[in-house]
C-alpha cells in the first residue's frame, strides 16, 4: 500500500504537466502496433475499444493520480487503433510479381533517385491487361535520358519493368514496403525507352502540384545550376533540379535539414512574416489603436503558412511543421503562451492522429526531438532569469545554444537512422542557418509578394546569393579531414529507450526527472555491444557479404549497388563497394567461397558459372543469382526460394529470413506460410 501511495503522491505532484505526456502515450500504441509481426484480428480492437472504455469510465471515480494513470492506458489503446485504422484505410492492390510490358499514367509527382535519375509517379494507372481490381492505384519509375519536356498533369505511357516494393535489404532492416503502403505505392520500376505523351496535362486534382512544378521552373531558370535546384527545394519542395554530389556535401556538413521544408523553415517563415506585420500594422494609427495588433500578425503569418504549405508539396515534414507553427500562432489568439511544452504536445498530438505512420520517420523524430529540447532547455533558462553579459552577446549565445541543443537532441536519432555524424555541423550551422534566416527566407518571401508585377528577380537574387554562402560552406566543411563520421546501426530498443529517457528528463518535474539517465545510459551500452550478421544474402540472390577483421567483404565489385551500400552503411563502415569487394578472402571468380563454421557458403554469380555447377555436398550453402538444378543435399537459395524467403542473414550458426523478422502484415502478407530458421 505504501508503494501505490507513492505512486499517487508522484502523479498528484505533475498536476497541470500531465497533458504534455498525451502524445507520448498515443505512440506508444502506435509502436505497439507496428512492432507486432501479425496482423491484429478484429477481436483484438473490439478489445481495446472496451478497455478504452472501461477506462474513461473510471477516471470520474479514481482519485485524481490514479485517474491520470488510466488516462494514460486509454490513450495507449487509441493509438492501437488509430495505427490499425489508418493502415487498412490505405490498402490499395499491390504487384505481387515482376511485370515487363505497356505502362500507361498520369505525372503527379517527379523526384531523383539515389541514383541520380529522373523518377515520376503515376496515378490512374493502366498496366497491361491486369485487371481493375489487381492494378496499382500508384506506381514509381526510373527514367533513362532526357525528361525535361515532362511536366505533372501529362499522361505518358511507355514499356517498363515493375516488381512489388523490394522487401528489407536485410533482415530486420528499414521495411520500404511499409513506407510504400503508406503512399499507396503499389509498383515500383524503371524504363529504357523514351516516354511518350499520350494525353496533355491533366490538372484535375493535383493543380496544386502543377502550379508548384511551373514555380519551380521559373526560379531554376532565373538561378540556374546547383543554385537553383537549392532554391526550388527550398521554396517548393522540389528536389529534382540538385546533383548527388551537393546532396553528400550537404548531409556531410549536417546542413541536409535546409533541404526539407519542416520547422526550421516554416518557423523562420512565419517569424518573419509576424514581425513584418506587426511593424507595419504598429505604424497605422486607425488599426493599432482600435485592434490587438499581434493578433491581425498572427492571422497574416498563418495565412503565409499555408500558402507556403501548399507550394511545397504538403509532404509529412512540411505538414508536422505547418500543425506546429498554426498552434503556436493558435495560442497567440487566445492570449496563451505561443512557446510552450503544451503547445508542442498539442501538435505532436494533430500529427499523430492524422498519419500515425509519421511516429516511425527520421523527420518526426528529429523535429520533435529538438522542438521539446529547445523549449524544455530555454524554458528552464527563462525561470533562472536573465543571462549575464551585454545585449549584443545574447543573440550569439542563443544560436550558438539553440544549434548546440537541437544537434545533441537528434543526433543519436541521426545516427541510427543514416549511420553518420558530422563532426563539424555545428560550425556548418552556426555560418548557414544566420543567412538562411536572414538572407534566403526574406528574400523568398519578398519575391512572393513581387512576382504579381514581374519584379522577383532582384530578390531572388539575393537569395541566390545566401544559398551560394550555404553551399560554399556545406563544402568547405565537409571537405575537413574526418568531417564524417560513421556509427554502427543500434538494436531495435536503443531508440525507444533514448526516446524514453529524453522525454522523461524535458517532461518530468522534480528531481526524479534525473532517473530518465538511466534507460539512455542502458541505450547506449546495448548500441555499443550491438553484432551485426556475420554474413547477408541479398534477396535477389546477386551479393553476398562476409563479416571479416577489415570490415564486410562484399562478394562481387559491382552489381547490386544500393544493396551494398546500406548493408556498409548499417555495418557503420565508410568504404564503397569496390573497396569492400578487395577484401574477400580468396577470390575464385564467378564462385565465391567462404567457410562459415565448417559449412561452406558458394555464391555463384552469371549463368555460364551456374551451367557448370550440377552437384553439391550436404556441408554447403549455394546462393545464386540465376536458377539451380542440383543434386546432393545442400541448402539452395536461388532466385525462386529467395522471393519466397526475402534477405537473408546467417549468424550464430543460425540462417533468419526477412520473412521471419517481418512477420505477416498488410504490406508484407506471408502468402506462402513461410516461416524458415534452420540451426547449424
Amino acid at each position: 500500500m505504501r508503494v501505490l501511495a507513492r505512486v499517487e503522491a508522484a502523479m498528484l505532484n505533475q498536476t497541470g504537466y500531465l497533458f504534455q505526456w498525451s502524445p507520448v502515450c498515443l505512440a506508444v500504441g502506435i509502436g505497439l502496433y507496428f512492432s507486432l509481426r501479425f496482423e491484429p484480428a478484429w477481436m483484438v480492437y473490439a478489445g481495446l475499444v472496451a478497455v478504452i472504455a472501461i477506462c474513461l469510465g473510471l477516471v470520474r471515480w479514481l482519485p485524481s493520480g490514479w485517474a491520470a494513470l488510466t488516462t494514460g492506458g486509454a490513450l495507449i489503446a487509441a493509438g492501437f487503433i488509430l495505427a490499425g485504422a489508418r493502415a487498412h484505410t490505405v490498402a490499395e492492390p499491390v504487384l505481387s510479381w515482376r511485370y515487363y510490358g505497356p505502362v500507361e499514367g498520369r505525372i503527379v509527382a517527379m523526384d531523383r533517385s539515389a541514383s541520380d535519375a529522373l523518377r515520376i509517379t503515376l496515378d490512374r494507372v493502366r498496366v497491361g491487361d491486369v485487371p481493375g481490381d489487381r492494378r496499382p492505384q500508384r506506381v514509381r519509375l526510373s527514367l533513362h535520358g532526357d525528361a525535361r519536356s515532362l511536366v505533372p498533369g501529362q499522361r505518358i505511357m511507355t514499356t517498363a519493368y515493375l516488381s512489388p516494393p523490394q522487401g528489407p535489404v536485410e533482415p530486420g532492416g528499414f521495411d520500404f514496403r511499409r513506407h510504400a503502403w503508406f503512399q499507396r505505392l503499389g509498383a515500383v520500376g524503371y524504363t529504357r525507352v523514351p516516354v511518350l505523351i499520350a494525353a496533355p496535362p491533366q490538372p484535375e486534382g493535383i493543380r496544386i502540384t502543377a502550379w508548384r512544378m511551373a514555380i519551380s521552373h521559373h526560379v531554376r531558370t532565373i538561378l540556374p545550376g546547383e543554385i537553383g535546384g537549392f532554391a526550388a527545394a527550398v521554396t517548393t519542395g522540389d528536389r529534382s533540379g540538385m546533383g548527388q554530389e551537393t546532396l553528400k556535401s550537404l548531409r556531410a556538413s549536417n546542413l541536409a535539414h535546409l533541404l526539407a521544408i519542416s520547422g526550421l523553415h516554416m518557423g523562420l517563415l512565419t517569424g518573419f512574416v509576424y514581425l513584418m506585420c506587426r511593424l507595419l500594422f504598429s505604424t497605422i494609427p486607425a488599426l493599432a489603436l482600435r485592434l490587438h495588433v499581434r493578433k491581425l500578425a498572427a492571422v497574416c503569418a498563418m495565412f503565409a503558412a499555408t500558402i507556403y504549405l501548399l507550394l511545397s508539396g504538403g509532404n509529412v515534414a512540411t505538414e508536422r511543421a505547418f500543425v506546429m507553427a498554426s498552434v503556436m500562432l493558435m495560442a497567440i489568439l487566445i492570449d496563451r503562451r505561443a512557446i510552450s511544452l503544451r503547445a508542442v504536445a498539442v501538435a505532436a498530438l494533430i500529427v499523430l492522429i492524422l498519419r500515425p505512420e509519421s511516429l516511425l520517420s527520421p523527420g518526426f523524430q528529429m523535429s520533435f526531438a529538438a522542438t521539446t529540447a529547445l523549449v524544455a532547455v530555454f524554458g528552464a533558462l527563462r525561470d533562472i532569469g536573465p543571462m549575464p553579459g551585454p545585449k549584443w552577446l545574447k543573440p550569439v549565445a542563443g544560436l550558438l545554444m539553440s544549434s548546440a541543443i537541437a544537434g545533441f537532441a537528434t543526433a543519436p536519432i541521426g545516427a541510427a537512422h543514416f549511420n553518420t555524424l558530422s563532426h563539424y555541423g555545428l560550425l556548418a550551422n552556426m555560418l548557414s542557418v544566420p543567412v538562411m534566416g536572414m538572407v534566403v527566407v526574406p528574400s523568398a518571401v519578398v519575391a512572393a509578394m513581387l512576382s504579381p508585377f514581374g519584379l522577383e528577380m532582384v530578390p531572388l537574387a539575393v537569395m541566390g546569393l545566401g544559398l551560394e554562402w550555404i553551399l560554399a560552406v556545406s563544402q568547405w566543411v565537409s571537405g575537413f579531414d574526418g568531417a564524417q563520421g560513421y556509427v554502427v546501426s543500434p538494436p531495435h530498443p536503443v531508440l525507444p529507450l533514448i526516446a524514453l529517457g529524453g522525454l522523461w528528463l524535458a517532461l518530468w518535474q522534480g528531481r526524479a526527472r534525473w532517473v530518465g539517465m538511466a534507460p539512455m545510459a542502458v541505450a547506449l551500452m546495448l548500441w555499443g555491444q550491438g553484432n551485426r550478421p556475420e554474413i547477408l544474402v541479398a534477396d535477389s540472390g546477386g551479393l553476398v557479404g562476409v563479416m571479416t577483421e577489415q570490415g564486410r567483404a562484399l562478394s562481387k565489385k559491382r552489381g547490386s549497388g544500393f544493396v551494398a551500400t546500406v548493408w556498409l552503411e548499417n555495418d557503420g563502415d565508410g568504404a564503397d563497394q569496390l573497396q569492400a569487394a578487395s577484401r574477400w578472402p580468396h577470390d575464385s571468380g564467378t564462385i565465391q567461397r567462404y567457410d562459415w563454421q565448417g559449412i561452406e557458403v558458394l555464391h555463384i554469380t552469371g549463368k555460364r558459372a551456374a551451367r557448370g555447377f550440377s552437384a553439391c555436398n550436404a556441408d554447403q550453402i549455394v546462393i545464386s543469382a540465376v536458377a539451380l538444378q542440383l543434386s546432393g543435399g545442400c541448402e539452395i537459395f536461388d532466385p525462386k526460394r529467395l522471393m519466397a524467403t526475402g534477405s537473408l542473414s546467417l549468424s550464430g550458426g543460425k540462417i533468419t529470413t526477412s520473412k521471419e523478422a517481418m512477420g505477416d502484415r498488410l504490406w508484407s502478407p506471408n502468402t506462402s506460410g513461410n516461416r524458415y530458421t534452420k540451426q547449424f
